[in-house]
């Protein structure tokens, strides 16, 4: 299985391609566990992610919606955020488990409030730092994250 790997990104325009990089390799049932510091660059990632599946239209970060269906791309998009959950038990409330399970690929900021409710196969991302320099840890928890980070990372390496 992959290890994790660290890379260095140069700004936004770094974050959101490694987003598309997500987003082209992307299979149904994926889910991306986003986790990091306010201004980081979850949401800037998520929008990459969004438009390497084709989603049309604008992904904003779903803090007080807390999730947010985007359709229309190659594979529906789930946009969860939860920074604001305060208790597991809400997460029902949200309809969890339906958004998880339902098909389509899943970006959960602030996953790591939850790990509990996250599936055991899942793709971690950490990102770190503020401004134009940032690092990312991508870090596969399962076989199939594995293939999902293997993609990414070889269109990363070849400039894609």
């Amino acid at each position: 299985m992959l290890n994790a790997v660290q890379l260095e990104l140069l700004g936004l325009e770094d974050t959101q391609r490694l987003g598309r990089l997500l987003g082209q390799s992307a299979e149904d049932g994926d889910l991306l566990a986003l986790d990091g510091p306010l201004g980081a660059g979850k949401t800037s990632l998520t929008q990459g992610l969004a438009a390497g599946l084709g989603v049309p239209g604008r992904v904003l970060s779903p803090t007080f919606a807390m999730v947010m269906l985007h359709e229309g791309g190659r594979l529906p998009l789930v946009h969860a955020d939860l920074y604001r959950v305060g208790d597991p038990s809400e997460l029902d409330e949200l309809g969890w488990d339906e958004h998880v399970v339902g098909g389509g690929v899943v970006a959960v900021e602030w996953a790591g409030r939850f790990p509990e409710a996250l599936p055991e196969d899942h793709l971690a991302v950490r990102l770190d730092g503020l401004g134009d320099s940032r690092s990312v840890s991508l870090a596969p928890r399962g076989p199939r994250a594995a293939r999902w980070a293997a993609a990414v990372l070889k269109g990363w390496r070849a400039g894609e």
